[in-house]
């Protein structure tokens, strides 16, 4: 596992790691392992220091998805594992999502089973989310937002720029690599118990993750947002053209808007696919020079 860095994104995780670590480096000793402290106020800086762990700091908490990009450009190996800090990930499932990162895949993802969520709530959220997912990408997404994978390192840094500094960032890359043709594959993982209560707000995180799957989508293959919503717009207009005509035997100014509406919805969908292209185009370039 020399060409291996672990990133551990931390806030506040000082109870955590002390028992965490240990069981990473016991298991991964030839890995980097690097903690980012984002702006804890407890001594989860010490914590990884007393056991010779590489620590990156943020003088204040800027969010989960920062830590990762400072993890990120911090990492010296060529894979990346992502893992938690409060404990919920089973440093012995490492070596499965290496064995299966190395049938050539360029993410692997720990895929958690319905006892792994906190609550029936959340259970719920997941496989919406991952519905949601499969139905942008064309592709099965098993979890969505679980944040233990591991990543090819260069082809992960393409995606900096897209992930956002909160807790989305499993699923702007999830969604990255299934829209750019990089294979993503899962291996089945249980969650153990967590050290704390979850940052994550179900209601408010929930609805940016809805955001994130519409916006990855339209990013990297809008007519799968866009012609979806023509063609409802277009059948609305249309039935209710029809509804119109039989009871009053004309074709209303509701009809010709709707209608309209979902003739607008294809062409900026048109658009927005020479415009991904171009993205892809540029992308591609950029990551081979």
């Amino acid at each position: 596992m020399e060409h291996i860095s672990i990133v551990l994104p931390a806030r506040n995780e000082a109870s955590s790691l002390k028992s965490l670590l240990p069981e990473i480096v016991s298991l991964c000793n030839r890995a980097e392992i690097i903690v980012v402290n984002d702006g804890s106020s407890d001594n989860t800086e010490d914590v990884a220091r007393s056991l010779g762990i590489k620590v990156v700091n943020h003088p204040y908490s800027m969010g989960n998805g920062a830590a990762i990009k400072s993890g990120t450009r911090a990492a010296t190996g060529k894979v990346i594992l992502f893992m938690d800090a409060d404990g919920q990930h089973d440093p012995r499932d490492i070596e499965k999502m290496v064995k299966k990162y190395n049938d050539g895949y360029d993410m692997v993802v720990g895929a958690r089973n319905l006892k792994s969520h906190a609550s029936f709530v959340r259970q719920i959220a997941n496989r919406f989310f991952n519905r949601l997912a499969s139905l942008m990408t064309g592709f099965k997404v098993e979890d969505l937002t679980s944040g233990f994978r591991i990543v090819n390192a260069r082809k992960f840094r393409r995606f900096l720029y897209l992930l956002p500094n909160g807790f989305s960032y499993p699923t702007t890359s999830t969604m990255a690599f299934f829209r750019s043709g990089y294979s993503v594959g899962y291996i089945p993982i249980a969650g153990r118990k967590r050290e704390g209560k979850s940052k994550i707000r179900l209601l408010h995180d929930g609805l940016r993750f809805i955001v994130i799957i519409l916006k990855i989508g339209a990013l990297f293959s809008p007519m799968r947002l866009f012609l979806p919503i023509s063609f409802l717009l277009f059948m609305v207009g249309s039935l209710y053209y029809g509804y119109t005509y039989y009871t009053s035997g004309r074709f209303t100014n509701m009809s010709a808007v709707i209608i309209l509406s979902s003739l607008t919805s294809f062409l900026i969908g048109i658009v927005s696919e020479q415009i991904s292209s171009l993205h892809y185009r540029i992308s591609d370039r950029d990551n081979e020079s």
